[in-house]
């Protein structure tokens, strides 16, 4: 797979994802795990210092190293099936199987329905790299019939991969209808739906469940397919033809020694590898013919897929393997992704490729037998090395289902292989220009450097090389030799030598204790290698110049984020130059684009891709022009993301699918042993005579890092060089070094006279300049903790050492690192212009052992030339910060500046003086001089000591005398030692401050830093944990505005809020007005879950936003359009609802922190990458509340401020700014958790269920309500309350958690979530108990407070030192004949309490949250979501009253009473014995769904000829029905041997079905109809009427509902047509009216008038005969009875005749 260096992994997949900052290059695990840093987060100086001067000789270097294979994460898919419909099929018994990967899971099977109902939930678990993850194919089909004996037939299969689900919004489907086909029968089209909820979650996702829209637009089933964005709903069927020419390249598979008993034995000397290629695509595999003993294998053959078009499957992994006895191993994997080589646009083409060579990278090319980098080759993780090249093309082919010759995947042989373009000679030369940083473990053996491209210049496994005199013929074999390169010597026709790829060994120096360098000093060597390819250098130069637009685009967009991040002025200039540029970049984009238009051997591909390439960029060019006129200072931020879409955009279209010339890797080579590695796209070094085509690191000096090749020491560098490259053909050879830094004489090696130059092997130089260099290192912050204490203690080197700070992870060091004498090679004036990179690692010192890494950075100095003048505007150079990485991760940033200030002749006196406060103390320790270190100026900052929560143990010992210490910027303060934890964990003094000296550049300020300690006997101490606040700017403290205290004289009048309320009222009476006509409301049906569910459907529409204006009360204004159809709620949501907050309660409220603030208290080292299961959640060893202020001692300021306090506040000045705290003595609570229900759990029991019940855990009480588990639910309905009594601060913590009840064993936790009540008691968002939007004091929608809304705006206006509230009498309003009260008034402000100035806030509404259930052994990854709210009454205030009663509705009963009268138009299945006369036996069956069980059948009317059939029949259906869930609930249990019932939830429905019945052979199904008994087709009055367009036309016919009209008279048509009378009664109603089943009593049914040819079947033979006899066969009957007859009489007459004679004869 090809990717450039810079861009990570990124364009693997994410060709749409976000954009993001190119310069943190978030690797690819950290984007999909919404991992990584955020954006906005990141100091980008660090970036800006290295781009604001890169010159023309240097290439900017990579900030970042890259993650070495993709690690393993947690995954969790959850699928929902819930019902499926128009399965094709009659009378089936459909289940549905869910596959993903190995693993199955089925689903119940439903008995004779084609829409079967489920509602199962399954969830699969998975622990793989994101890239094996995605590539995952999730397969959703339908089986009929199958049972322990026989598989059952497949009806039909929907697959699309995890990555297509992933990249969906929210990472998940929602209610969506799958589209079934069957791959062996693409003729037949559709074979059904599958409704189900798909959806991914990585660690760190949350998953929305969207709210439902309303059921009828879920039943548009076209309108919701299951299909990403933009795919057409209409898929059909295609054939993808990959062809497969020809390889070349392979590494050897097999060890020498083999080889070498095989010749012995056989006397022959083959290649060693067997290769044929697979091809996986969409779940399905194919594969080539296996080509024996071939390095160069030609099979030009073809793999033939059918699969829908467009494929829901991305990839196809296309893999060259060995053929081996004992099992295959890859050789190299490549994936083509689809989206890459096709485009879905109006002028789009289909994916289409080559014939084109891909280049595979893979593990090293020698052989082990145990490839420890195996899975290189398998696709994970980035290759380290070229592998093999492999010729293929694709095609697709759009099939039309009518044509005959449809097969499905196969293989055939092709004719010829097609004509690639000429190949040309490329020249690759490199020069290693320093070597440093070589990893001590490795110092000790002789070093060399090898450059390879493709399989050129390999020297340690002898290799084929493809050699080609002239130019290669039609797919020619080209001769091949083998090279075995043991002289770097060899000499070619022309006398030029091939090529020297490594440079000759050296042996390391040492630079210090940690890093050895080579001794490159004036003598560097080179490399060149001669290779020959396919020239497809356009392919690169259109990436190149898309890439160099993209590259700049993106550096514009990141100056321009900083300068709105540090504050700057006029961002918004700098954008609209960015804008300017990109238009450019796209106009020469469109004139160069096209150049060479004739050249040979380009593809249908290119052709296309160029196509839409310009099409792109021109657009992307024209939208920047016009977006520059737009930009102001309020849209930069919005224009900004667009621009990030342009770039996303930019970046998708340079990559180039079809490869050409390989990559170039370099190693290090160690006593002939590999190290480590770097890899460098070729594209990147290319060469071209126009700036824009040329790659951006082409012969320029680049730094680049050596790593390992695999393993967990990813991010540690093994070396760190910096080489100029330069790769183009031989015959642009002229000018190759001429990007080198000036001043170097040429070394070739010595030839025979009249040879031809040939490169130089190695560069002299004979100019350096000596500099000094100065570094300034100020502090770092938010460091990585490296210590097991969760401290580190950091010293940075710039390769020399630096005074060590004890434990601190944000260090201050202030001082200044001098290096004298650095030599750096080259001209003075180059140097000026473009200085090396200094690199500065931060290490952590241990007082044995040696030093932890724990990041780097780079920086580029600002040089001063012995003849400049050191002064503004460049020097002295500005602090500023620089980010930290550590491996791929940010490890926190680093602010200092850096210059390189040249010795003239006259040696150092010329020197700028270093002036700084002289510190004698600091010995020999140079501080930052003045002209750069910040202004500083003097804060105090004050903190509010609180308490500490949840300590975990140290050492195993309890803590128990905690102390906490505050340190920022050297100064500090303790807090009062808590003398028993245990008995109380808040602090006795609350306030201290201290004074200290920060910068006045707020954005400089030192984090200040938390430490918890534990004092111990004997003067002991331990460190619980520690926390950096990095922010400070939150805290500090602004002095109130001027103009802002006027409003304190004036009163507030609430008159426009009483209007409001008289408005409300007189809407409330009109609304009820038109309700009266409809349905009068009777006050007593309500309940609390009438609100709850007013409440979900008030949510749902404010998330569809169309049908409801919202006023801020939480109740809600309801227009119109509603009321029609859910008149039940109309009058509960316009006057009261809960709010129901999708999400946690915090969220909405920033965490209640609004004046407690909790700090995590971390210890223990940080998570490393490869160490992923320690996650910061294990390092959290408590929580401080704690409270801060900060505010410059300005003595006016302060002054001012008191004065302004002292109108409205008695000051306190212990107290300092925090004024009206309340005490934080233990304080006795009692705790009301209300647990609504919890949804979507993680199965816990092998059946894919659970039985969920409900643990508390607060403080000491326990509460486990285990008898009340519930049986077999995923979603179950709790409805409970709990009271616990606790005492704050000791209990503050509520754990609430949902354990799976079991049998035999012990319970298991299924998910649990954790509030923080103490936060919430003491929020100024009063978050006890929640502020109803409307007074009661009797019924369900009472007042739970204890105190009334009166003496709770009393209170809060006596905190908030307002005067009042007084009542005028302008607000009672008589609303309903109920008087509207002070309280009703009082409540009103209270709602819009945040409207008041200066004290007002959001008070917490009444409502219900919703939270995410976690289990610890999988941090990050939900497991289910819990809907619940807490009150807490303060035990010293009058007691609240009872609970309210929230368990859940019991389901209503009722009685469903079917008559079938009569049918019609059934079709005929019966051919009579006789005469061949079509009739049928009809009956007909009914059962409600879920209750196949009781079935009932009609009598049976026999041999009906018209397919009519009269019946007056009662079938009789009792069910329970939950009215506002709309669902009919049954409990039963699953099987003989389960333990206790299980409550089903299903919707109303009642099927109908039409018989015909057979005597001796099962019946005959003819047909049925399913009503959906809350809104089915009203039925015609006549059967003519009765057409079968109202069912499949539903959209127009009119709607009833079974619940409202209570019974409805009519034909429906099924099969034919059916008149029936559905009648539904209440349980209490069935009761007093009973009616008899059938025709039974009591109230029977007459019976049918049939007509007689319907007796009794045994009958019926009789009647045949006369029927036979009668009517068809009159006259053959009487032609047969005369002849007869006749026979008769002459059997008479023979019989008779000769006894006569005789008689006669003898005269008797």
């Amino acid at each position: 797979m090809k990717r450039s260096k810079h861009r990570g992994h990124k364009e693997d997949r994410n060709g749409d994802e976000p954009a993001i900052l190119e310069t943190e290059n978030l690797d690819r695990q950290g984007m999909f795990m919404g991992g990584g840093p955020d954006p906005d987060t990141i100091s980008l100086a660090s970036v800006t210092a290295v781009t604001t001067n890169v010159s023309n000789k240097r290439s900017k270097p990579d900030i970042k190293m890259e993650p070495s294979s993709g690690r393993p994460v947690d995954y969790q898919i959850s699928v929902t099936v819930i019902e499926a419909r128009q399965l094709v099929g009659l009378n089936m018994d459909p289940m549905v199987c869910v596959e993903i990967g190995e693993d199955k899971k089925y689903t119940s099977m439903k008995e004779s329905t084609n829409c079967p109902y489920y509602n199962e939930y399954f969830v699969f678990d998975f622990h793989v790299p994101p890239d094996v993850m995605f590539d995952k194919i999730l397969k959703i089909s339908v089986i009929h019939s199958k049972n322990l004996l026989r598989s059952g037939t497949l009806v039909g299969t929907f697959k699309l991969d995890v990555g297509t689900i992933y990249s969906q919004p929210e990472h998940q489907f929602y209610h969506k209808w799958a589209l079934l086909s069957d791959p062996d029968d693409i003729t037949a089209g559709c074979k059904g739906y599958v409704k189900c909820d798909v959806a991914v979650v990585a660690k760190g996702d949350t998953i929305k469940t969207p709210h439902k829209a309303n059921e009828s637009d879920e039943d548009d089933i076209e309108g919701n397919l299951l299909l990403p964005e933009g795919v057409p709903a209409e898929r059909q069927w295609a054939r993808y033809y990959l062809k497969i020419y020809r390889a070349e390249g392979l590494p050897r598979m097999n060890t020498s020694i083999m080889a070498n008993v095989k010749k012995a034995f056989i006397g022959e000397n083959k290649d060693l590898v067997d290769p044929y290629v697979q091809v996986l695509f969409a779940g399905q595999k194919g594969k080539t013919s296996i080509q024996k003993s071939c390095y160069e294998p030609i099979w030009n053959e073809q793999i033939v897929f059918t699969e829908m078009f467009p494929p829901l499957c991305r990839r196809m992994k296309i893999q060259i393997r060995d053929s081996d006895k004992v099992n295959d191993v890859a050789i190299g994997t490549h994936f083509l992704d689809l989206r890459k080589i096709s485009n879905d646009g109006d002028k789009g083409f289909l994916p289409t490729l080559g014939p084109a060579w891909v280049n595979m990278y893979g593990s090293t090319r020698t052989y082990t037998l145990m490839d420890e980098y195996q899975e290189l080759n398998e696709g994970l993780g980035e290759g380290v090395s070229f592998r093999a090249r492999l010729l293929i093309s694709l095609g697709v082919e759009i099939l039309d289902p009518s044509s005959p010759d449809i097969t499905s995947s196969t293989e055939v042989q092709l004719e010829g292989v097609p004509n690639i373009s000429e190949v040309e000679e490329f020249f690759l030369f490199g020069s290693f220009l320093e070597a440093t940083m070589v990893d001590r473990k490795i110092g000790d053996k002789p070093i060399n450097f090898e450059v390879t491209i493709g399989y050129y210049g390999n020297e340690i496994d002898g290799v084929v090389q493809p050699k080609t005199k002239g130019k290669k013929g039609d797919g020619d074999e080209e001769e091949t030799e083998l090279i075995h390169n043991d002289s770097e010597e060899e000499l070619e026709d022309d006398g030029d030598l091939t090529s020297v790829a490594t440079t000759p060994p050296m042996k390391p120096v040492i630079t210090d204790r940690n890093y050895f360098h080579l001794p490159y000093f004036e003598r560097k060597p080179c490399i060149y290698i001669k290779s020959w390819w396919q020239d497809q250098r356009r392919r690169l130069y259109n990436a190149n110049i898309i890439d160099n637009t993209a590259d700049k685009l993106e550096d514009g967009l990141n100056d321009v984020q900083e300068i709105i991040k540090t504050e700057k002025t006029y961002p918004e200039r700098r954008l609209r130059g960015v804008l300017e540029e990109l238009s450019q970049g796209c106009r020469s984009f469109l004139s160069l684009a096209n150049k060479d238009q004739n050249q040979s051997g380009r593809t249908k591909l290119d052709r296309e891709r160029l196509k839409l390439c310009l099409a792109e960029v021109e657009s992307i060019g024209q939208q920047a022009k016009a977006m520059r006129s737009q930009v102001k200072k309020s849209t930069v931020r919005d224009k900004i993301k667009l621009a990030q879409n342009f770039l996303t955009k930019l970046r998708f279209l340079a990559v180039e699918p079809q490869h050409s010339v390989p990559d170039v890797f370099i190693w290090m080579i160690s006593n002939g042993k590999r190290i480590a590695y770097a890899r460098v796209p070729s594209k990147d070094i290319l060469f071209s005579s126009t700036d824009e085509e040329r790659g951006k690191d082409c012969g320029k000096v680049k730094t680049i890092f050596l790593r390992v090749s695999f393993g967990p020491a990813g991010w540690t560098v093994q070396s760190k060089i910096e080489i100029y490259l330069w790769l183009g053909l031989n015959k642009q050879r002229k000018d190759y070094l001429s990007g080198l830094p000036n001043g170097f004489e040429e070394n070739r090696l010595s030839k025979g006279p009249g040879l031809p130059m040939s490169p130089p092997i190695s560069l002299t130089y004979m100019m350096k300049q000596i500099f000094q260099l100065r570094v300034h290192m100020y502090q770092a912050r938010s460091l990585f903790a490296a210590d097991s204490t969760g401290l580190s203690d950091p010293f940075a080197r710039s390769f020399v050492s630096l005074q060590v700070l004890a434990e601190t992870l944000c260090p201050t060091w202030d001082q200044l690192l001098v290096f004298e004498n650095v030599e750096l090679f080259g001209e003075a004036s180059e140097l000026r212009d473009d200085p090396p990179i200094i690199v500065i690692e931060i290490y952590d010192q241990d007082t044995v052992g040696k030093a932890d890494f724990m990041g780097r950075t780079f920086a580029k100095p600002i040089v001063k030339m012995a003849d400049e003048h050191y002064g503004p505007p460049r020097f002295p150079p500005q602090l500023e910060y620089y980010q930290i990485y550590r491996g791929n991760c940010t490890a926190g940033e680093m602010l200092a500046a850096f210059e390189l200030l040249q010795i003239g002749p006259n040696g150092k006196a010329d020197l700028p003086p270093i002036d700084g406060p002289t510190d004698m103390d600091r010995g020999p320790i140079l501080p930052v001089p003045l002209g750069i270190r910040p202004v500083l100026s003097k804060y105090r900052i004050e903190v509010l000591f609180w308490g500490l929560r949840d300590l975990k143990r140290v050492n195993l010992a309890q803590v128990d005398r905690p102390r906490v210490d505050i340190e920022c910027a050297g100064k500090g303060v303790q807090s009062a030692l808590i003398p028993n934890y245990k008995k109380n964990p808040n602090f006795s003094t609350l306030v201290k401050w201290f004074e200290v000296d920060l910068p006045e550049n707020e954005l400089l300020h030192p984090p200040l830093n938390i430490r918890v300690v534990d004092c111990r006997a004997f003067g002991r101490y331990t460190l619980v944990g520690s926390n950096a606040v990095t922010s400070l700017r939150k805290f500090i403290y602004r002095g109130a505005n001027k103009q802002a205290n006027n409003y304190s004289t004036t009163g507030i009048n609430y008159s426009h809020i009483d209007d409001d309320k008289d408005g409300k009222g007189k809407k409330k009476k009109r609304k009820k007005g038109d309700e009266m006509e409809e349905e009068e409301l009777d006050e007593s049906m309500l309940d609390w879950w009438s609100k709850y569910f007013a409440s979900i459907e008030t949510l749902t529409e404010v998330q569809n936003s169309f049908l409801v204006v919202h006023d801020d009360t939480g109740g809600s204004v309801i227009l119109k359009k509603r009321i029609k159809f859910k008149s039940i709620y109309i009058f509960v949501c316009s006057v009261f609802s809960n709010k129901v907050y999708a999400k946690e309660l915090e969220s909405e409220f920033d965490n209640f922190e609004d004046w407690l603030h909790s700090f995590n208290l971390f210890r223990g080292k940080g998570g490393d990458d490869d160490d992923q299961n320690v996650t910061d959640e294990d390092r959290v060893v408590g929580k401080f509340k704690v409270r801060k202020k900060e505010y410059t001692l300005d003595v006016i300021y302060l002054h001012e401020t008191v004065s302004d306090s002292m109108e409205y506040m008695s000051f306190d000045s212990n107290m300092g700014m925090f004024q009206n705290i309340p005490h934080n003595d233990p304080i006795n609570i009692l705790v009301r958790i209300y647990v609504i229900r919890a949804t979507d759990l993680h199965p816990a029991d092998i059946n894919g269920k659970a039985d969920p019940y409900i643990a508390i855990r607060l403080g000491k009480t326990e509460i486990k309500d285990k008898e009340n588990y519930i049986s077999k639910q995923l979603n179950p309905l709790f409805g409970k309350s709990f009271d616990v009594e606790v005492t704050f601060p000791m209990d503050s913590t509520l754990t609430v958690s949902i354990y799976d009840w079991d049998l035999v064993g012990t319970d298991d936790l299924i998910g649990e979530t954790k509030l923080d009540l103490e936060n919430r008691f003491y929020s100024k968002h009063r978050a006890t108990c929640g502020v109803a939007c409307n007074y009661a004091i009797h019924g369900y929608n009472v007042w739970r407070d204890p105190m009334k809304p009166t003496h709770i705006l009393a209170k809060l206006c006596k905190d908030g030192k307002l005067d009042g509230p007084h009542y005028g009498p302008g607000g009672r309003v008589k609303v309903e004949n109920r008087k509207q009260t002070d309280e009703h008034l009082a409540l009103t402000v209270l709602n819009h309490w945040a409207e008041i100035p200066r004290v007002g806030c959001k008070l917490v509404p009444e409502h219900v949250e919703t939270r995410p259930l976690l289990h610890p052994d999988k941090p990050g990854i939900e497991q289910g979501r819990i809907e619940m709210w807490v009150d807490m009454f303060p035990k010293d205030m009058t007691a609240p009253g009872p609970a309210l009663d929230i368990s859940p509705r019991k389901p209503k009963k009722f009685e469903l009473r079917v008559i079938v009268w009569n049918t019609d138009e059934v079709v005929l299945e019966d051919d009579d014995i006789f005469t061949g006369e079509k009739s049928s036996d009809i009956f007909v069956r009914g059962w409600l769904k879920g209750q196949q069980e009781d079935k009932q059948d009609t009598d049976v009317h026999y041999h009906s000829i018209t397919g009519e059939g009269n019946f007056n029949w009662r079938f009789v259906y009792p069910f329970d029905y939950l009215m506002a869930e709309e669902k009919i609930v049954i409990s039963k249990k699953e099987s003989m041997f389960a333990w206790d019932e299980t409550e089903y939830k299903i919707p109303a429905r009642l099927n109908l079905q039409v018989w015909d019945a057979d005597h001796f052979s099962a019946d005959d199904f003819l047909g049925a109809i399913e009503l959906d008994l809350n809104r089915f087709p009203r039925g015609a009055k006549t059967a003519k009427q009765c057409t079968i367009e109202m069912v499949t036309n539903e959209a127009e016919m009119p709607m009833v509902s079974i619940f409202k009209q209570k019974r409805i008279k009519g034909w429906w048509p099924f099969v034919g047509k059916v008149e029936a009378e559905l009648h539904l009664l209440t349980g209490e109603e069935a009761e007093k009216s009973p009616a008899g089943e059938g025709r039974n009593e009591p109230e029977p049914l007459e019976k049918p008038n049939r007509p007689d040819t319907s007796l009794l079947w045994f009958l019926t033979p009789f009647k045949a005969i006369k029927h036979l006899v009668c009517t068809q066969y009159k006259w053959l009957a009487i032609k047969i009875v005369t002849a007869l007859l006749l026979l008769a009489m002459l059997a008479l007459f023979l019989y008779s005749m000769p006894g006569y004679m005789v008689k006669k004869m003898l005269g008797a």
